[in-house]
């Protein structure tokens, strides 16, 4: 009998669920402060002129994992600052299991909130985004597979990913919540823009929706 892909992640969903419990309870008689989410940091190193998909997936690496706040704050501590990064670089905060790739499962049918920063502020706003993800204090926070820092030559972008672009309720409460918790100036434009649309223009923040 064929399986369907609903029930597939209805299983998968049942047994990470199952999973992040034991996680949870072993954290906790370890006496440390357990995540929601487990997540992981990434780390880009492009190389300028070169846009093909497989140069790009060669070259992102994993940093590192955590699940408690105790190891996000050990992690932290220890990574590279963006202002010392050269450009361009991509840094990425994602959950366990996801990929920061537009043709990752959790990803596909998704897109992204974007943000275009001048280069003397974009590390606060990305360590103020860090915390309210692992922390959990977006709304509709289940929507979000992560968040990248593009280091760029004249500007960096602060870009958060969710599993459906097609849930306007949800892509427009993701907004205002990163607005929100970020205390956006005014002045800032939001611009959101689906995988699928990068895909097919080999692009990620060109010809994106403005939002406002």
């Amino acid at each position: 009998m064929e399986v369907t892909a609903e029930k597939r992640e209805s299983e998968f969903a049942a047994h990470k669920e199952s999973e992040d419990r034991e996680r949870v309870a072993v954290d906790l008689k370890a006496g440390l402060h357990p995540l929601k989410h487990k997540f992981a940091f990434w780390y880009t190193r492009r190389t300028p002129g070169v846009r093909t998909q497989t140069s790009y997936e060669d070259n992102i690496k994993k940093i590192v994992d955590f699940s408690t706040v105790e190891g996000f704050w050990v992690c932290y501590c220890h990574l590279a600052r963006p202002s010392t990064l050269p450009s361009p670089t991509d840094l990425h905060l994602f959950k366990e299991g996801i990929r920061p790739l537009w043709e990752d499962a959790a990803n596909c049918n998704g897109g992204k909130w974007i943000i275009r920063f001048k280069k003397a502020v974009s590390g606060r706003f990305w360590e103020d985004l860090v915390l309210a993800l692992v922390g959990d204090q977006l709304d509709y926070g289940d929507n979000i597979c992560g968040a990248v820092l593009s280091i760029r030559f004249n500007e960096d972008i602060l870009s958060v990913w969710n599993r459906n672009a097609s849930d306007q309720q949800a892509v427009m409460a993701l907004r205002d919540a990163i607005k929100r918790h970020l205390k956006l100036p005014n002045g800032y434009v939001m611009e959101y823009k689906a995988h699928d649309a990068s895909l097919r223009d080999n692009s990620s923040y060109r010809n994106t929706w403005i939002r406002g």
